[in-house]
């Protein structure tokens, strides 16, 4: 895999559920079994609102071919998808949510470890 397809893959993935997450939090909170509050809500759309941010760094970091410039960008996307998957795999492991939070957990791992190959590859 190079470089630009796990950056088009890190901005659709965050781009569908940043928008879900935005648009309508209630229900992706229904989807993974958590019932849903104002509270709740509104820091699912916060939440949102930075996939969205993370969605429109990746889209166009995949056209970036300087290595000075992706590296800084792949080490951020590497910290914070390694500390999602932590933070997932233990909300799973105390059934926080559902047997779809498997799914959070696959997603994170995948990115994380993509960025890790990107990082310390020679």
């Amino acid at each position: 895999m190079t470089l630009r397809t796990l950056m088009v893959i890190n901005a659709v993935v965050a781009c569908v559920f940043g928008v879900a997450f935005v648009l309508l939090p209630w229900l992706v909170y229904s989807l993974y079994g958590v019932e849903s509050s104002e509270q709740l809500n509104y820091v699912g759309q916060l939440f949102g609102a930075t996939l969205l941010a993370i969605a429109l760094i990746s889209w166009p970091m995949r056209n970036v071919t300087e290595p000075s410039a992706r590296k800084p960008i792949v080490l951020a996307f590497l910290v914070g998808d390694t500390v999602g998957f932590i933070v997932s795999l233990l909300g799973q492991l105390n059934h926080v949510v559902n047997a779809l939070g498997w799914l959070t957990v696959a997603i994170y791992l995948l990115l994380a470890l993509g960025f890790a190959n990107f990082q310390f590859r020679k």
